[in-house]
């Protein structure tokens, strides 16, 4: 239902902003997501993966450039817990950053660390096409509300493909620079 059609009057800031997460939840995962089959998502994650391990490649062992790779190795953990409920572990109320690498790590033991994240998300991906989950069934996202199996898929690819952007090759480690990074 379009917004316009809501009765706006006495609904929270917070009701406001998770129907609004919502309603981008189902324009840029769960509508894209159904248009393909589940091995295609599993395919795109795996692709998604080398653009971003290339971007970190190519990036300078930066402050900067740890904190982003550390938030996209948070949300990446993060959403594997959500998948692993799908495959019947109890549901989780937490936040993504309680996933991300410690702090002090280089560069390199980032990359390191999203590369084994990224082959675990897409080992999950294939457990659950193995046993079979409905791809209707949900796992809730902490802003989106409910994803779906391929809802989560494509937010997990385009999450980091989409945050890897930020990273900076050395002459330009401190463009984008920004402490506070989005889910």
């Amino acid at each position: 239902m379009p917004l316009h059609d809501y009765d706006l009057e006495g609904i929270t800031a917070m009701a406001l902003r998770q129907r609004l997460f919502g309603l981008a939840a189902g324009a840029f995962f769960e509508r894209p997501a159904r248009k393909l089959t589940l091995d295609a998502l599993a395919a795109r994650l795996v692709s998604g993966g080398a653009t971003v391990e290339e971007r970190a490649a190519a990036a300078a062992d930066t402050p900067a450039n740890r904190r982003h790779l550390a938030h996209i190795i948070g949300i990446e953990r993060w959403g594997q817990r959500r998948l692993r409920t799908l495959l019947g572990e109890p549901p989780a109320s937490d936040e993504s950053d309680a996933y991300q690498p410690a702090e002090g790590l280089t560069l390199d033991d980032l990359r390191a660390a999203f590369r084994a994240a990224r082959e675990e998300t897409a080992a999950l991906a294939a457990a659950i096409v193995r046993a079979g989950v409905p791809r209707e069934r949900t796992a809730p996202h902490n802003d989106f509300g409910p994803l779906s199996v391929g809802g989560w898929l494509l937010y997990l690819t385009d999450h980091a493909t989409r945050e890897s952007t930020r990273l900076r090759p050395a002459g330009r480690a401190g463009a984008g620079d920004r402490r506070g990074v989005r889910a």
